[in-house]
């Protein structure tokens, strides 16, 4: 692996960016479905198979120049791949630790809040936007965004959505108690707070909501001058399952704006209707000014990218994290 020399082992029945997380490699990544293109490497020596298709993140063009997405390609031989290792990102190590479910709570009728403890002779820090691994048997995992800040560390709060069939969600909304224990990995990932005076504009997508809230707990209640600006877009009210609080706290808070987004139901009150990053275009003027964090399912994120620089955006302060469903190897 260049330019860091490291190497790591791959079996043939698994993906690149599977092999490299099993063995604590931080490569950039990201919905690791083969969306969001985040994991593309330049492929320098080797060759690598697509399982189930060349995935829609990467054009046949791109393939023919040599890139790959590791997170879908398998290996067939020996590869040099060319990508940037993520290393001593938070200045702490990557721990694979017990965990205790403290509290559960339905958040949705389809999102559940997970409180988990881990034990209390191990340190455990992370940035806000990172998100830590459930480890399941067969070394599988599934990922999911830590929702409260670091100061905030007794627990770490996470909201799970329910994947019909999933490996993970469909024990925790049925057999699952407080008080099962679980293995996790972490800290992980890429999509990380990065503190500031400049305006700071977060568009979340369903659950993609959670890292975008450690970020305002964290501005809030640890940043005395920072403005932030909220848009989450979500199906119905029925899913914008912290409307309430998030209301609370624009109430309190004077830098802190908030606008809900609905794209199935229509808009009462002070909701709106249609897709989330069109209601930013609509209601935010200047939007070169901002530092903008975006966190949702690959079409919010592709229409993201695509549509804010054409209203002034500066991509390079456009940060991204894209949710999607685990695919099956993972």
């Amino acid at each position: 692996m260049l330019p860091s020399g490291r190497e790591f082992v791959a079996r043939g029945d698994e993906p690149v960016l599977g092999a490299a997380l099993r063995q604590h490699f931080n490569l950039p990544h990201s919905c690791r479905g083969g969306s969001c293109g985040t994991c593309r490497v330049r492929l320098l020596s080797g060759r690598v198979s697509y399982p189930h298709g060349r995935p829609p993140g990467i054009s046949a063009e791109e393939e023919s120049e040599g890139h790959a997405l590791i997170c879908q390609a398998h290996a067939l031989v020996d590869l040099v791949i060319e990508t940037r290792e993520i290393r001593h990102v938070t200045d702490v190590e990557i721990k694979c630790l017990p965990s205790r479910i403290e509290k559960m709570r339905r958040l949705a009728p389809d999102v559940m809040g997970v409180w988990l403890r881990l034990p209390a002779v191990e340190s455990f820090a992370w940035q806000c936007g990172q998100y830590v691994d459930i480890m399941l048997p067969g070394e599988h995992r599934r990922s999911f965004s830590i929702a409260n800040p670091p100061h905030d560390a007794a627990l770490l709060e996470l909201h799970v959505r329910r994947a019909p069939g999933g490996a993970f969600s469909e024990q925790l909304f049925t057999t699952l108690q407080e008080g099962s224990l679980l293995r996790i990995e972490g800290p992980l990932g890429q999509f990380i707070y990065q503190p500031g005076e400049r305006p700071l504009l977060l568009i979340g997508g369903g659950t993609g909501y959670a890292p975008l809230k450690a970020m305002i707990r964290q501005v809030l209640e640890m940043e005395a001058r920072r403005d932030v600006t909220l848009f989450w877009g979500a199906r119905t009210k029925a899913d914008l399952y912290e409307d309430g609080w998030l209301r609370d706290q624009a109430g309190k808070h004077s830098r802190f704006r908030y606008t809900a987004v609905l794209s199935e139901q229509a808009a009462t009150g002070p909701h709106e209707s249609g897709m989330v990053h069109e209601a930013v275009i609509r209601r935010v003027a200047g939007l070169a000014g901002f530092d903008i964090y975006a966190a949702g399912p690959p079409a919010m994120i592709d229409a993201v990218r695509a549509t804010l620089p054409l209203q002034g955006a500066d991509p390079v302060r456009i940060r991204i994290d894209s949710f999607d469903y685990a695919p099956t190897w993972s």
